[in-house]
């Protein structure tokens, strides 16, 4: 039940991250990158856009 709670945890946080990556003005492909990225690396992927990422990807993908 535990391992359930933590995966619905990190669904509704990866599913927020990438409508977070689909709003911000950059590319179409930037943002299929992005979302793809943080929804194939689950935990790391969505501590890496959380925590590094998230105010760098629109320099990044000008």
């Amino acid at each position: 039940m535990l391992s359930f709670l933590i995966w619905l945890v990190g669904a509704i946080l990866a599913v927020k991250a990438v409508l977070e990556i689909l709003k911000m003005p950059i590319g179409m492909v930037g943002k299929i990158i992005s979302s793809v990225l943080v929804l194939c690396c689950s935990w790391v992927g969505l501590a890496v856009y959380y925590f590094y990422a998230k105010d760098k990807l629109v320099d990044w993908f000008k």
